[in-house]
């Protein structure tokens, strides 16, 4: 019998890779973080609890130093300075300041001084109806809000000014006395280019102290004080002049009837 050939075994087969679908990326969730900060409202209460202290504390401050310290310059003085008008302010106690002069003033500018609490509401009223009538402008200042807006504000008009004027005068008045308001008053009043106080207005005008004013300078030197760079007391025109006579007369009564009886 013819052998057969053993048949050749057969090859394995060759597995066919079979596509392999790509499996998706895993993502990941970022974990919630925390919500954002808000702001912190006790910092804030802290910050407008300082900022009140502040500006409520520093005024105080002041009115408490200068019940005993001569007040030594103001902005007014700074400013006049700084425009080339120079300084010339020398502090004298009121003992030494002539009684002619405060009585003067208080004829002038404020003859109820005594009376009232910083703020005298009927001549407010007076110079406000004044003023729409269309007469010469003046003002319903007490000497205490004089003080209060020499002392420690600045020249100018504005709601902020007046604001804070009102809030010196209510501290000068319960923490000053009569006395203290007057002799600041005296020692700090503009008289001139450069003249603050009463007497280097004495010494500058009259050549003489303070002391020695008789009662027609003194009503010179209260009669300029609306207006003490346009209007002159060594050398006084028609108007001041007028006003000063008006003004002597004046300070008689308020001798007469005690009104500064207060100082």
């Amino acid at each position: 019998m013819q052998e057969t050939p053993d048949s050749e075994d057969p090859k394995p087969e060759t597995p066919v890779d079979t596509p392999v679908e790509a499996e998706a990326p895993l993502v990941v969730e970022p974990e919630p973080g925390p919500p954002p900060a808000k702001p912190n409202r006790r910092w804030f209460a802290k910050l407008l609890t300082i900022l009140l202290i502040v500006g409520l504390g520093l005024p105080v401050t002041a009115v408490l130093v200068y019940t005993v310290v001569p007040v030594p310059i103001t902005a007014l003085m700074v400013k006049r300075l700084m425009q080339g008008r120079g300084l010339d302010h020398r502090w004298k106690p009121l003992y030494e300041i002539s009684p002619n002069l405060v009585r003067a003033v208080v004829a002038a500018e404020d003859a109820r001084f005594c009376e009232h609490h910083g703020f005298d509401f009927a001549a407010m009223q007076k110079a406000f109806a004044n003023n729409q009538r269309g007469r010469r402008l003046r003002g319903g200042s007490t000497i205490s809000q004089q003080t209060a807006k020499n002392v420690f504000l600045w020249e100018g008009r504005s709601y902020l000014r007046k604001g804070l004027e009102a809030y010196f005068t209510v501290l000068i008045e319960g923490v000053w006395t009569k006395h203290r308001i007057m002799e600041v008053y005296l020692n700090s009043v503009e008289w001139g280019p450069g003249i603050y106080g009463a007497e280097a207005a004495s010494r500058r005008i009259f050549k003489k102290p303070a002391r020695s004013l008789t009662v027609t300078q003194a009503a010179r030197l209260a009669a300029i004080l609306p207006s003490p760079l346009r209007w002159q007391a060594g050398r006084p025109g028609p108007y001041v002049q007028r006003r000063s006579r008006r003004i002597g007369a004046a300070s008689g009564a308020v001798r007469r009837d005690g009104l500064d009886g207060c100082v």
